[in-house]
């Protein structure tokens, strides 16, 4: 045998028989004698054998792969992982993984370009994690996670953002915050990010405090853009007293670049993120933040996902899980 990939010939030299007799078995086929099966069974299980994708999808029109795709792999993306995990046990289906590793420009659309690359002969079809837009063809089945903009048709599963932009904001104001600042995403980022930013608006309309668009800010996809936003709000000529970032890591940076300041957290300033992700209890202090069901939503997306490629629909469509306000120690009333 040589030494790079395991062949169906040498299972079938290693186990005395011929590809034909291989093939049978691999394919469940009746001819073969119980024992040679079993033969057969004992060299795939020692030699690795696992046979190509692309063979598998010739040969029956399907991988029994899904694929999740996601831009870069990230916290959100990490966790949402575990419960896409956690949906095809006890199926027939594996998962394979596919991000651009978020390099390169051309983010707007990239689902597309992993879809025209996978679909066909790599997966039967696609768990879109927070996709920029969902126009997309080919006839792949797909679910998308936290998208932006896309067809009725496209079955989604998200979180209530805009409640989770509410729960934050009024946290800070029931503290006695009154200058808030808001760490957004780029506007042609995800549908989350507006409504996360309207709950906040809202929240400082519904308790009569005045909007300052001052304090609303931008964080590039770039860390280094994202900190030196951070710095432009604290260095203002009235700094916010508290900011809501509207993602965790955000809210983890923005701990950073408060303390690399001189500034303490929460005494000087207190900051509260949204997703919930492990790394926010890590941080020092341990993030305040709002959480989405990340796991729940990978889990809910595959099974969706696992009744469009049997021919079913799903119960639902359009599934949006609840937030909830996680307190830790990030945050305090202001001085």
């Amino acid at each position: 045998m040589n030494s790079g990939r395991v062949t169906i010939r040498d299972v079938a030299e290693h186990a005395g028989v011929s590809v034909a007799t291989v093939s049978k078995v691999l394919n469940d086929r009746y001819g073969v004698a119980a024992a040679t099966v079993d033969r057969v069974r004992e060299v795939i299980a020692e030699l690795g054998y696992e046979s190509s994708l692309v063979a598998r999808s010739l040969r029956n029109q399907r991988t029994n792969v899904i694929g999740v795709l996601v831009w870069d792999i990230e916290p959100f993306s990490a966790e949402l992982l575990k419960g896409a995990a956690r949906a095809i046990r006890g199926t027939d289906y594996e998962l394979v993984v596919y991000a651009g590793g978020g390099k390169g420009s051309g983010r707007l659309g990239w689902e597309r370009r992993y879809l025209s690359r996978l679909s066909g002969t790599l997966i039967d079809g696609a768990v879109l994690v927070t996709p920029t837009v969902l126009d997309v063809d080919g006839g792949t089945p797909v679910v998308a996670v936290d998208p932006h903009s896309g067809r009725e048709t496209v079955p989604t599963v998200d979180a209530d953002n805009l409640q989770g932009g509410r729960l934050a904001t009024e946290h800070l104001i029931a503290l006695g915050h009154r200058r808030i600042g808001f760490l957004g995403r780029p506007p042609r980022d995800l549908e989350s990010g507006p409504l996360r930013e309207e709950g906040y608006r809202s929240a400082l309309a519904d308790a009569g405090l005045p909007l300052d668009p001052a304090l609303i800010r931008v964080a590039g996809y770039d860390e280094t853009d994202a900190r030196n936003t951070v710095r432009e709000l604290l260095t203002l000529p009235s700094p916010p007293t508290a900011i809501f970032a509207a993602n965790d890591v955000s809210a983890i940076s923005t701990i950073e670049v408060a303390t690399s300041m001189g500034l303490r957290v929460p005494e000087d300033l207190s900051v509260i993120g949204f997703d919930n992700v492990p790394e926010s209890m890590m941080s020092d202090p341990p993030l305040t933040t709002v959480e989405q069901p990340i796991q729940q939503m990978g889990l809910i997306a595959v099974e969706m996902l696992l009744d469009l490629l049997a021919g079913r629909d799903p119960a639902q469509r359009h599934v949006r899980l609840p937030t909830r306000l996680v307190p830790r120690s990030s945050c305090a009333p202001p001085k």
